[in-house]
């Protein structure tokens, strides 16, 4: 995909009706070349030559490359000044004051100057503004000389003290951007390790006072240990503790989007941990902040807030609110794919453990897009949980030709890559349900339990991912003779009994 379509892929309908205004404002002549190649490229289905016929009845590279020059020009003016008018308003304002401050310096008006500046130091100070705070310092102390009341000393004190705020909030963000690098290359890094080690690098210390932002990137940070590790359980205390923080913190209010996001981390550990009232809980007070500043960021939030909320109900046997809380959902348009695709699948697993697999059949064969394309917009373990269920799925509607074929290029799929992650739980899973598709009559003997007991590297039972734990409900469901979801949720249960 070209740079063009990735830039317009970003649009939502209501973007891409703006820029065609933003056009038809800008365009001094009748030529509307570059709307039509925008709502062409919109369409990502027709190739360049096609698209060179269109606008000019033949072929024209130049003109067209020229034209395509113009529209990206157009695309990346009108993103920055959406991102402007968006964008808060309250750090605007203060970047307006500095650059006022300093026309007025330079016209040396210098008691105007530094009014606005003082004004600018205000709000920066309110909202933890360390980047702006700095240049506001810097520009009163390299004109110190012009204003005779400015106790010079008191005001280097206050640029330094600024510094090592800004200069923490810094290093975390370069904590967070290493820790992540390294990951993405090697998900089987110690974390733990890793995390330690460059902390020490850094010599950045937890107690150290962060913004609400950086408090939220360390929780980040811890979160994605637990993701690699499936360990919700170790990060659980320091996620609770760390929050208590933060609800003291000055600028909870100020910093509402990070706010909302540690509240939803919080969450979706305590739900990991099968700790479905204070998850719930915990979604109730991010449901309170996304209704504040207007509802400002409550779209932003809200597939992420849906699911998991939906989520609790289904492991806290109210399967009837959690379907019809995500049936209420899935048809609404989002540009937040990865929650939609979430959603969309964790409806069929309801679906499949409530025994509607017609429902579960349509629902899936609306996942029409290559297995590349999932793993762009969703990851490799999504697609995973997407060709592991739809192999039960088939099983269930009994589409033996189908179960033949999605068992095989499941293995070729993935088999290598499970085995390169150390992922034999997978595999072996895999292959009794196979065993069970091809001998279903042998599942209910002691040999073959025995051999599933003997298979997996069992994970003490507080500590196992819930979604694990849903897939192997589904075989030893088979092995009972009970209904899934009853043996779900005894499982989970049974997880949840631990102290």
């Amino acid at each position: 995909m070209s740079d063009l379509k990735n830039i317009i892929s970003t649009f939502s309908a209501k973007d891409k009706q703006r820029f065609v205004a933003y056009l038809e404002k800008k365009n001094k002549r009748k030529d509307i070349k570059n709307i039509t190649l925008f709502k062409l490229l919109e369409q990502n289905n027709i190739e360049s030559k096609a698209i060179q016929a269109k606008l000019y009845g033949t072929k024209n590279r130049d003109a067209y490359h020229a034209l395509r020059k113009r529209l990206y020009q157009s695309l990346i003016d009108f993103t920055a000044n959406i991102n402007l008018e968006d964008e808060n308003s309250t750090e605007m304002q203060a970047i307006k004051y500095i650059l006022a401050s300093r026309t007025f310096l330079l016209h040396k008006q210098y008691k105007v100057a530094y009014k606005v500046l003082d004004k600018a130091e205000s709000i920066a100070n309110e909202y933890y503004l360390f980047a702006l705070l700095n240049e506001i310092y810097h520009t009163k102390i390299q004109y110190a000389y012009t204003n005779p009341d400015i106790d010079l000393e008191k005001l280097i004190i206050t640029f330094k003290e600024n510094q090592k705020n800004y200069f923490v909030e810094d290093q975390l963000n370069i904590v967070y951007a290493k820790i992540r690098q390294a990951i993405s290359i090697d998900k089987n890094r110690d974390f733990e390790k890793l995390l330690e080690d460059t902390f020490t690098e850094y010599n950045i210390n937890i107690n150290d006072a962060l913004s609400f932002k950086s408090l939220y990137q360390l929780i980040t940070i811890v979160s994605i240990s637990a993701f690699v590790t499936k360990d919700y359980l170790k990060i659980e205390p320091f996620l609770i503790r760390t929050y208590n923080i933060l609800k003291t913190h000055k600028s909870k209010e100020k910093q509402l989007f990070y706010h909302i996001q540690v509240l939803f981390l919080i969450a979706n550990t305590l739900f990991r941990n099968k700790k479905f009232k204070a998850s719930v809980s915990y979604l109730n007070e991010m449901q309170e902040y996304m209704q504040h500043r207007n509802k400002k960021f409550y779209n932003a939030f809200k597939l992420k807030h849906s699911l998991l909320l939906a989520l609790n109900y289904n492991f806290s046997n109210n399967q009837e609110e959690a379907i019809s809380h995500l049936e209420n959902i899935i048809t609404l348009k989002h540009d937040d794919i990865e929650s939609l695709l979430n959603i969309n699948l964790s409806l069929i697993m309801f679906y499949i453990q409530a025994k509607e697999l017609k429902k579960a059949h349509t629902l899936f064969s609306k996942f029409y897009h290559t297995n590349t394309y999932y793993n762009e917009k969703a990851s490799r373990e999504w697609v995973i949980k997407k060709d592991i269920i739809e192999i039960l799925l088939h099983i269930e509607l009994e589409h033996i030709d189908l179960v033949e074929s999605r068992l095989l290029s499941f293995k070729r799929t993935h088999f290598n890559f499970l085995k390169s992650i150390n992922q034999q739980r997978v595999i072996a899973y895999i292959n009794f349900v196979e065993k069970y598709y091809k001998s279903p009559e042998k599942v209910n003997s002691i040999a073959f339990f025995n051999k599933v007991e003997n298979a997996f590297e069992w994970v003490e039972a507080k500590r196992e991912d819930i979604f694990v734990m849903s897939f192997y409900a589904w075989l030893k469901s088979k092995m009972e003779n009970k209904p899934l979801y009853t043996v779900t949720l005894n499982l989970v249960e049974q997880a949840s009994t631990f102290d």
